[in-house]
């Protein structure tokens, strides 16, 4: 992670590599965006339930762009639902989890609106309340914390647990 100086914060480029070990995902692929308020996951399918007097949502996620493997199953419980306008204007009721995002060497949570981003080049974007008070962003780079982590998930679908 670079640093301008000692008091400086730690800067990202525009699109990083992050994890989000709570919700078992070892790689995604997320566009740095500071014009967004709110930070969004891509979720194919979801449903919501209750158990034990919570709310939650089990929802499908597919974290490498242009495939449908792997397939990761998350569970979160929903904090909240949400009008979010999207950057074309429209307005949509989106349910809000929370779980750590691991940037780096950097953990801590962070609020994810759920929707389909099927169609977007990012399957997630992180928002400047996400990035608040942690980094700084130089949006004429990209990977400033490393290369691809997709080598996390297995070759072959037989091999994912």
């Amino acid at each position: 992670m670079k640093k301008r100086n000692s008091t400086s914060l730690s800067v990202l480029g525009w699109r990083e590599w992050v994890q989000l070990p709570e919700l078992k995902v070892p790689a995604i692929k997320a566009k740095i965006d500071t014009g967004a308020r709110t930070s969004c996951l891509h979720t194919s399918t979801s449903t919501t339930y209750r158990k034990g007097g919570r709310e939650l949502v089990r929802f499908i996620l597919h974290p490498i762009q242009g495939t449908l493997f792997p397939q990761i199953e998350c569970v979160a419980d929903i904090v909240d639902r949400r009008n979010i306008t999207d950057s074309g204007g429209h307005r949509e009721m989106r349910i809000v989890i929370v779980t750590n995002i691991q940037i780096g060497e950097c953990c801590y949570p962070i609020e994810l609106t759920l929707s389909s981003r099927e169609k977007m080049r990012f399957r997630m974007l992180l928002g400047r309340t996400a990035l608040k008070g942690k980094f700084a962003v130089d949006p004429a780079r990209s990977f400033l914390l490393g290369k691809s982590l997709k080598f996390r998930y297995p070759d072959s679908p037989q091999e994912i647990a």
